[in-house]
C-alpha cells in the first residue's frame, strides 16, 4: 500500500467511525474478515476473534451502543506491504493501533491493539 492510499483510507476510516456509520466502514472489509480485539473478549467473552462481516457488524454496533460518544483522532498512519496501521486516540484518551491486512482493495484481517504501558523514556545507567 502506498502512502497516499494509506492516508486516504485512514481519513475515510476516521470519518466513518466518528459518524458511527458502520455500513460505510464495512464496505472496506471482505465478507470473510477475521478481526481480533481484547475489547471483544470483554463484550462477548470467548477468544476475541470475530469471524465474518456480519459478526463484525454486531461487534461494532454493540460498541457504538455502549459508547455513544465514541470518537477517534488519528495520530499516525503507517503503510507496509498490504498492511496499514492506524494509530489513534479514542474518546477516553486511550491510544490504540488498528492493524489492517489487505487482499487487494479490501481488508481481510484486522487487529485492535491497545497500549500495554506508556513509554517511560530511556534512563541513564552509569
Amino acid at each position: 500500500m502506498d502512502h497516499d492510499a494509506a492516508i486516504v483510507f485512514a481519513e475515510q476510516w476516521v470519518r466513518d467511525w466518528n459518524a458511527h456509520d458502520i455500513d460505510a466502514l464495512l464496505t472496506h472489509f471482505t465478507d470473510d474478515i477475521v478481526f481480533t480485539s481484547p475489547v471483544a473478549v470483554r463484550l462477548f467473552g470467548g477468544d476475541g476473534v470475530i469471524r465474518g462481516k456480519e459478526a463484525l457488524r454486531k461487534y461494532w454496533a454493540e460498541g457504538v451502543r455502549l459508547i455513544p460518544d465514541l470518537r477517534f483522532e488519528v495520530l499516525a498512519v503507517y503503510a507496509g506491504i498490504s498492511t496499514l496501521v492506524i494509530n489513534y486516540r479514542n474518546q477516553a484518551g486511550g491510544v490504540v493501533c488498528e492493524v489492517l491486512t489487505f487482499d487487494g482493495p479490501l481488508v481481510r484481517e484486522g487487529h485492535g491493539t491497545y497500549l500495554a504501558q506508556a513509554p517511560t523514556g530511556l534512563e541513564d545507567h552509569d
